[in-house]
This record gives C-alpha cells, structure tokens and sequence, in this order.
C-alpha cells in the first residue's frame, strides 16, 4: 500500500525473476544418473529463501534488469549455496534441513558428498558460459567457502581472538556467497562500474549479520517456528557467538562457568545431546544476555551493510536493499 509505482515495478520485476529461475533450477539439475538426479534436486524440492537469488536480481535493476545472463549467474551461486549444504550437513553431521532429512541421512555420506561435487560442477558450467569474469568471480568465492569452512573445523589458533575467528569464519562461509550475488547481479546487467564496492561491502556485512541472526534463532525454544530443534548447532559442537560471549563471561561469573560446563559435557554427542538436562541448558543460554547481545551485534553488521549502500544512487534499488537489511536482523525464523 505504501510503496511507490517505480518500487512496485522493482518487486513485480523481482517476483517475475524469482518463478523464472526456479523453473530453470529444475532443469539445470537434471541428470541422465537415477541416484545424482534424485539427490541432486532433493535440497533444492525442500524450500529455502532464495536469498542469494533475490539479492541478484535487485541489484540487476540498477542495469539491465532480468536478462538470461542474470538468470544464469543466479543459477550458478543458488546451485553453489546448495552444494555447500550437502558437504556442511556431512561434516556437522545433520540430521535435518529444510525440515526434511539431511541428504546423507538418506543416501549415506559418500552419495552426499559427491551430489555436492555434482553441482559445485554445475554451478561452474553455468559461469563458464558467462566468460573469464563470471569464472574469476566463482573461484575466487569458492575459495572463501573452503578456506572458512576449513578454519570453522580447525578452530583459532594459540592467542587467536575467538570472537574475531568466529566472524571471520561467518564471512567467508555466508558473506563471500552473498556478497557475490549481490556484485554478480550488477556485472551481468551491465550496471555502473562504481557500484560494485557498495554491494560487495553491503552483501559480506549482510552475510555476516544474517549468520548472527541464526545463531540466535538456533537456540529458540520454538522450533515449530524456527523449523530447527532448539540448540541444533550446540549439539553438533559447533561454537556459536552467544556460546563465545558466554565463555567470556564464565572467566569471572561462577553460574555462567556452570552453564558452560552443562553444556560442554553433552555437546558434540548427539547421542547424549538429546536429553532434558542439555534441552535446559540451552533454554538457560537462549534467556542469558549474551543472546541478546548477539542480537546487538547482528543488528550493528546490518546497519553497517545499510551505510554502505550510501554509495548507490538513491531510488527503489537502493530503498529495497535497505529494508532487506533492517529485516534481516529482526527476523525469527
């Protein structure tokens, strides 16, 4: 009701996109192999947000607007995000997404790992078509992807600050893909040169901030909202920012070094990570004030994302980009 008629034109141009590139995702995951053709649309059939593509074609309209080359570039970094899902599930050992059974949990570790290789090949098909800057930019994001998963797994190192291993960590992992589809959907609609900083700086920032939010959304004891079992990451080990901060904070507070050793006594089993007494714990860590401090700091990275986009001419683009991320931090599920 609100909305102006060039900002209604924007989303109408979006929704067109978003129904065109899911049509062509089913397609281009298509393989003549029965077992790659029914794990290779398997995480794609279940949902998602289609975050990354949304975020292509917005940032298309400050150019050329829905083209074929956007649609493909579009294609590539959703069947990328997809791919990565399948090797994190593995390696996380998951046993959900997207409210279904993790891919592995059906076909096993090897078919999973190897319908991720599937469509890391496929993603890269669909650049190649799109010339040496479309397979510059895919490299140079995979990279990211590998490097931050690498060092999530490893850890920091001796004297290495926790807190800043972990977000770099979120910036390589979901920020280098964003940021990416943000740049991508600008380079293929021939938009102006001078936006590509805005939108790499606004897309990290919103990868980081949007990760963040999920950290929180982890812990939430509504999983019939979040569509997640409350304290799923805990359990698998992983070390999000609200467990960090609480590190932190049991160095001086007794209670908060008890809550640290509840929960470290259960997580990473997830056989023993399902009992009522590690459910609680993370019920303490969802009311303690490192969660709402985690929300702090995820809005802090979205209104930075916002600042930047000071260098996009104003309009509808630019306004759009701008709730996107005042959204974001304000999501729950």
């Amino acid at each position: 009701m609100m909305m102006s008629p060039a900002m209604r034109r924007v989303v109408s141009e979006i929704d067109e996109g978003l129904v065109e590139i899911e049509r062509q995702l089913i397609g281009d995951l298509e393989f003549t192999d029965s077992v790659a053709d029914a794990s290779g649309r398997y995480l794609l059939e279940a949902g998602g947000k289609r975050v990354r593509p949304m975020l292509i074609l917005l940032a298309a309209q400050l150019g050329d607007g829905n083209t074929q080359d956007v649609y493909d570039a579009a294609k590539a970094i959703e069947i990328t995000h997809l791919a990565s899902l399948y090797h994190d599930d593995v390696m996380d050992h998951a046993d959900r997404r997207r409210g279904v059974p993790s891919a592995h949990t059906v076909w096993g570790n090897s078919v999973a790992i190897l319908t991720g290789d599937l469509l890391f090949a496929r993603a890269s098909q669909l650049m190649a078509n799109l010339g040496e800057k479309a397979i510059r930019l895919q490299a140079d994001t995979f990279e990211r992807l590998v490097l931050g998963q690498l060092h999530e797994t490893v850890g920091p190192e001796n004297g290495e600050d926790e807190e800043k291993h972990y977000i770099q960590v979120l910036a390589d992992k979901t920020g280098s893909l964003i940021s990416t589809a943000a740049r991508a959907g600008a380079l293929f609609a021939n938009a102006p040169g001078d936006v590509q900083g805005p939108l790499r700086e606004y897309g990290e920032k919103i990868g980081v901030a949007f990760q963040l939010v999920d950290d929180v959304i982890d812990l939430s004891p509504q999983p019939e909202q979040t569509g997640k079992v409350p304290g799923t990451d805990l359990r698998q080990g992983v070390a999000t920012l609200p467990m960090i901060y609480l590190r932190q904070s049991a160095q001086t507070d007794a209670a908060d070094a008890d809550l640290v050793r509840r929960i470290d006594a259960e997580s990473g089993d997830l056989d023993t990570a399902t009992s009522e007494s590690f459910a609680n714990a993370v019920g303490e860590l969802y009311a303690h004030p490192v969660t709402e401090r985690t929300r702090a700091e995820a809005k802090k990275w979205a209104a930075e994302a916002i600042a930047a986009l000071d260098g996009l001419p104003d309009g509808p683009v630019r306004e759009a980009l701008n709730r996107f991320g005042r959204k974001l931090a304000d999501r729950d599920k």
